[in-house]
């Protein structure tokens, strides 16, 4: 019967991929060293661990939509989801390397972007919790299948910059921002309107006149008072 053990060895980005894309490369050891395992039928769940680090007051103040103020962390920092993926890992005796990919995004609804994002340095503590079936030969000869147990996980030090040098490999100093149709629509024909070639000048332009109205409000302001 098997009695497999896991552990991350690196997780580094990937070059030449689609998309922003790290991968971790996976240890799967097997306590009886002459057992033959067929293959495995492996899923991989992977969590963040946000309270595993400390964090910088620049930090603090980005993760403030994701977490609310540091006095709520106890209660608001809990294990994020980031990656669900299943492997077929291929027949060994022993033990062998797998290689699990996570997808990296720009995508700024998402939990695991706003948190990486956040970060200026340091390191994630990553787990991965695994289960699945191990197919192995029997000592008559014959295939059998069991369970991986749920307590069986590996755990991780990321380095920040790993992720962000995933994303800028495709990104190169750039950023992506999700609109509805509506807001895009307004914000293309003020665009057009203005006669402005990139869209950072019409985003900048509008920027410039929020903070003229915020600061010619402000004398009316205190002589309100």
């Amino acid at each position: 019967m098997p009695d497999l053990a896991f552990r991350i060895e690196e997780i580094s980005p990937v070059r030449y991929s689609a998309a922003p894309m790290l991968a971790a490369r996976l240890r799967i050891s097997n306590a009886s060293a002459t057992e033959a395992i067929h293959s495995i039928l492996l899923n991989c769940q992977v969590r963040i661990e946000p309270l595993g680090r400390k964090y910088s007051a620049e930090e603090e103040a980005r993760l403030l939509e994701l977490f609310g103020e540091r006095e709520r962390w106890a209660r608001t920092m809990k294990p994020m989801l980031w990656a669900q993926d299943a492997l077929n890992v291929p027949g060994f005796t022993g033990s062998t390397e797998a290689e699990l990919p996570l997808h990296c995004t720009l995508d700024f609804d998402l939990a695991a972007t706003k948190f990486f994002y956040g970060l200026d340095a340091g390191e994630v503590p990553i787990s991965i919790l695994f289960s699945g079936t191990a197919f192995f030969a029997a000592s008559d000869g014959l295939l059998q299948a069991a369970q991986i147990p749920w307590d069986r996980e590996a755990r991780y030090q990321l380095p920040a910059s790993a992720w962000k040098a995933a994303v800028e490999m495709h990104y190169p100093n750039a950023m992506w921002l999700r609109l509805e149709r509506d807001s895009f629509e307004r914000l293309y024909r003020y665009k057009i309107a203005n006669g402005l070639a990139m869209w950072e000048q019409a985003i900048e332009q509008l920027i410039e006149k929020a903070n003229d109205c915020a600061i010619a409000a402000s004398p009316a302001e205190e002589m309100a008072r």
